[in-house]
């Protein structure tokens, strides 16, 4: 994982989980890595990855079973939820971006449509 020196490693870590859990990376109600597993692939000490887990159970995105490791909720309400915050922040990038470079709205989704169709996006199209 390529670690931004600007930030903290564990909220980037809460990130890239929250990515992996709502992509389907991790499935819903699958068990995922050990934390040292974790801090081992990322190549960070395990209390940092402790401390991101700890944040991604705080929001309900997974839980810790005693005996039998840590687990992805399986709750649609709350993967959606997470889902659409993501959404919201990379939406509100976007508009930052483009009402810097001067496109409108209609300009704007005009490009998304056109861009969405060229990634190969299964679905409906904008």
């Amino acid at each position: 994982m390529p670690v931004d020196d600007t930030r903290p490693i564990w909220v980037q870590l809460v990130e890239t989980f929250r990515l992996r859990i709502v992509s389907g990376h991790w499935p819903p109600g699958t068990r995922i890595p050990s934390v040292r597993e974790l801090a081992s692939d990322a190549g960070v000490n395990p209390n940092t990855v402790q401390r991101a887990l700890a944040e991604l159970d705080r929001s309900g995105l997974t839980s810790a079973e005693r005996t039998s490791g840590r687990f992805v909720t399986a709750d649609p309400h709350v993967l959606d939820r997470v889902r659409r915050e993501l959404a919201t922040g990379f939406t509100d990038t976007y508009i930052t971006a483009l009402t810097g470079l001067g496109l409108s709205l209609e300009s704007a989704n005009a490009l998304l449509a056109e861009r969405w169709s060229t990634q190969g996006v299964p679905g409906d199209t904008p």
